[in-house]
């Protein structure tokens, strides 16, 4: 009987930084069983005039990739941003209970955009890429009661739109519409592999 032939030997991978000390990219990068060092970027993340909610989030993505990068610049750097978009304007991370009340209130009933832009960097290689995953939300019409409630229970201080839509958060939405499954949650991860692969990492 012949043996099969052997496999030809993986190219050598090279190392993973995640540019972002968001813990839920963490958690979802972490998904891939790969190892990665994550890294804060130091990025002014103050909106420019005139600039819509999807460039925002691009231009914030790319610029905490190419941070990142500039410092370790034989690795692959994923920079990620996100910004809820309420009829072009653009929403962050509420911070407080009462900016969260705020932001619920102005998006029950409608539907708002997550921009969850990408962008991956590899200084040494030349490698640039990036690219946005939309996810339209449709938010039911809350009243006030729900709203307290649930900021009281989850309390998602740190997430633009003030809602998990992992968690209990789910419970305020009618309809999310996307492509990229986890792209709501901070980080696409469809997005993700095929760019990192494309800049050297090994997957499987």
């Amino acid at each position: 009987m012949t043996s099969a032939p052997d496999l030809p030997a993986s190219p050598a991978s090279r190392a993973l930084i995640l540019g972002s000390t968001s813990r839920y990219r963490r958690e979802l990068l972490s998904r891939l069983n790969l190892p990665f060092e994550a890294i804060a970027p130091n990025v002014d993340e103050t909106p420019q005039a005139g600039e819509s909610p999807a460039s925002l989030s691009l231009r914030l993505a790319l610029a905490k990739a190419r941070d990142v990068a500039q410092r370790h610049p034989e690795a692959v750097v994923i920079g990620s941003d996100q910004v809820a978009d309420l009829h072009g304007e653009p929403l962050g991370k509420p911070g407080t209970h009462e900016r969260a009340v705020a932001q619920l209130q102005r998006m029950r009933g409608q539907t708002v955009v997550f921009h969850t832009a990408l962008a991956v960097v590899c200084q040494a290689s030349g490698f640039e890429r990036s690219d946005i995953a939309a996810v339209r939300v449709v938010f039911r019409n809350l009243d006030d009661g729900e709203i307290e409630r649930y900021l009281r229970a989850e309390q998602p201080y740190d997430c633009a739109g003030s809602a998990k839509s992992e968690g209990l958060g789910i419970a305020l939405l009618e309809r999310i519409d996307n492509d990229d499954p986890t792209a709501l949650i901070g980080l696409p991860l469809i997005r993700t592999c095929q760019m990192i692969r494309a800049a050297g990492v090994q997957l499987l």
